[in-house]
């Protein structure tokens, strides 16, 4: 009876097991990914407490706005830019872009690299304006 009741609702079986999939990889995904994604509350901890934050937009991008003292190296050059990062391996390190997507690409290549304590910031330098926390503009873009 239930074997049949699970064939003829085959399609949303098929949906819940993605959504419990997606459930139990949102616990255990950034266990596997090797970093940490937090939101604005955490990241504001971080970096209160001297993380060492890399910006992985563009040049461009950096110009527009920034958080604190962050350093800016696009995540497509990152591989080869490793030695501009801490050598302490253990400093904590919070990454972030406009949304997300691309700092948690350059946290895995951090992890991949052997640094231990990296997080990503949920939805980017977007989510920080949006909580109305501070960012720097880069001097050689403010008019005069």
């Amino acid at each position: 009876m239930f074997m049949e009741f699970v064939q003829e609702q085959a399609l949303l079986f098929v949906a819940l097991a993605v959504v419990v999939g997606m459930l139990v990889y949102s616990y255990v995904g950034d266990r596997i990914a090797g970093f940490k994604t937090v939101n604005c509350d955490e990241a504001t901890r971080l970096y209160n407490d001297d993380a060492f934050l890399l910006d992985v937009r563009s040049a461009g991008e950096y110009k527009e706005g920034y958080i604190g003292e962050a350093t800016n190296i696009a995540v497509t050059d990152l591989g080869s830019k490793l030695s501009q990062l801490p050598s302490d391996k253990s400093q904590p390190i919070l990454t972030y872009c406009l949304s997300g997507a691309r700092s948690a690409r350059a946290a895995g290549i951090l992890v991949k690299n052997g640094y231990t304590q990296v997080y990503n910031l949920s939805g980017g330098i977007n989510a920080w304006r949006q909580a109305g926390l501070p960012t720097g503009k880069s001097k050689k873009n403010k008019k005069k």
